[in-house]
């Protein structure tokens, strides 16, 4: 009997050799890959029904590139987890890769392990919170939404609301604010906020400290996107050197600073800076 795949991989890559050579050690792990040698034919599958877990997705392509091709799948509602595989190893492509909606960032110099935990974080949560909605179902109670305040967060399909007004946020910046708004008050390292983006454990960045530049680039997003539709919105504090939390909104000024009384723009510019 065939051993069961673990999940179903779409990789879109135009390099015949390491298309060829990463789908047959994927193949080796038990996962079932789908490869696209250009980002068209990869739209065209999803276009016409075509599904997978995961896409892994290169970033430079002849006609599409990569960062287009999520852009795209984004618009046509398509919510699959993708991650980047890349040469681009500068931090400004991690950073625009996340702001387009990818879950994950990794350098094709990495092992093939770093690659196999990565995907194994994405599919463990997705099961995770599949889980978690039967047993919010079985309960019968009113567990599929959060309020706080003018927060309404809607667990059974990832949907923010802000006074009433819906917040374009994508799934990761969905579990950000759901972290934050359902511990009110608590402060919530950059580390925590890290893992919950890539799996406890992972190092990312310049430096020990690197990931926190990372933590911020998110943080900048999710306050643009609330701000987008009320323009006093502060609820997401500094906690300096330490990171975040929910509060009460109330500490507007500080908003825009970190610890070092550095604009926040300019600690994401320059990720050293911590």
């Amino acid at each position: 009997m065939t051993d069961p795949t673990i999940a179903r991989i779409a990789l879109v890559d135009d390099d015949d050799l390491f298309r060829e050579s990463l789908s047959l050690n994927l193949g080796d792990e038990g996962y079932e890959v789908i490869t696209f040698d250009r980002g068209e034919p990869a739209l065209d599958f999803f276009a016409e029904g075509g599904s997978v877990d995961i896409v892994l997705l290169d970033w430079r392509m002849p006609k599409l590139d990569g960062i287009d091709v999520l852009r795209q799948m984004r618009a046509r509602g398509i919510a699959t987890p993708v991650i980047f595989l890349t040469v681009l190893s500068d931090q400004i492509y991690e950073e625009a890769a996340l702001a387009g909606g990818a879950l994950d960032f990794v350098e094709k110099s990495r092992s093939l392990s770093i690659l196999l935990k990565r995907m194994r974080l994405i599919l463990d949560g997705i099961k995770g919170d599949n889980a978690k909605g039967l047993e919010d179902a079985e309960a019968g109670g009113n567990s599929t939404s959060h309020r706080l305040g003018e927060l309404e967060l809607r667990l059974d399909n990832s949907r923010a609301f802000w006074k009433g007004k819906r917040i374009d946020l994508t799934l990761t910046e969905f579990n950000i604010v759901k972290l934050m708004s359902t511990r009110p008050e608590e402060d919530v390292s950059y580390r925590e906020i890290y893992d919950l983006v890539h799996g406890k454990g992972f190092v990312a960045g310049y430096g020990p400290s690197g990931y926190r530049a990372n933590v911020r680039a998110f943080i900048k997003r999710i306050r643009q996107k609330f701000r987008s539709v009320d323009a006093n919105f502060a609820c997401i504090e500094n906690y300096p050197g330490f990171g975040y939390r929910w509060g009460k909104g109330e500490n507007a000024a500080n908003q825009g600073r970190d610890e070092d009384g550095m604009g926040e723009d300019m600690l994401i510019d320059g990720a050293a800076a911590d």
